[in-house]
């Protein structure tokens, strides 16, 4: 007699197929969940990793720019103090040529002048004083132009100017220039050769 089996057998491997589908599901999620947190862990790692290389990069930067602030500073004092010895050395080396021109002033100073004010810019002496009448202004006028430490007098300014009820003089405002011995004589030299050699210039060009 054959064997037959009564059983729901097909409802059972039905069951059995579900469990196995489930399982493997079950197992694809827990993969899946554990790739996205190896991945999240490794993103997190790789972003700090970053960031402490952007902060020691930014570190260094300020560091950086701290020595190129201090270099600079260090630049700028060095400037300064090339300026303040240049200026010392211009002192030093001008120092008898200043004592001369004051003697020089002195010297051209006629009798009844006097100044009031004296102002050095450069080579240029501006000159405030106060004259018995004009004659003695153009006799200082004439020295200082004879004078070798002393150039170009100017006469700016000169008015009548009444003191008293009786006592009158002229106030005057002239500038002139400091230079040395030889510089006029070099400069009138030079002028007339650059004349000749732009006349010879023109010569040749007039035989072209």
């Amino acid at each position: 007699m054959a064997r037959i089996n009564l059983l729901p057998w097909r409802e059972q491997r039905r069951e059995e197929r579900k469990q196995r589908f489930l399982v493997a599901l079950g197992a694809v999620l827990v993969g899946a969940a554990a790739l996205v947190f190896a991945g999240d862990q490794y993103l997190n790692a790789a972003i700090e990793q970053q960031n402490a290389r952007n902060d020691f990069v930014r570190k260094e930067i300020a560091v950086l720019d701290a020595r190129i602030k201090e270099i600079s500073e260090l630049k700028q004092r060095r400037q300064q103090l090339l300026e303040r010895m240049k200026i010392i050395q211009d002192l030093q080396g001008n120092r008898p040529i200043i004592g001369r021109m004051f003697d020089q002033l002195v010297r051209t100073l006629p009798d009844g002048v006097h100044f009031t004010e004296l102002k050095m810019t450069g080579k240029n002496i501006a000159i405030k004083g106060a004259a018995e009448s004009n004659n003695r202004v153009s006799t200082l006028m004439r020295n200082l132009d004879a004078s070798e430490w002393l150039a170009a007098p100017n006469l700016t300014e000169v008015k009548a100017v009444t003191a008293g009820t009786v006592d009158q003089a002229n106030v005057f405002q002239l500038s002139v220039q400091q230079t040395q011995p030889g510089e006029a004589e070099a400069l009138a030299v030079a002028e007339p050769a650059s004349t000749a050699q732009g006349k010879q210039t023109n010569t040749q060009g007039a035989k072209k």
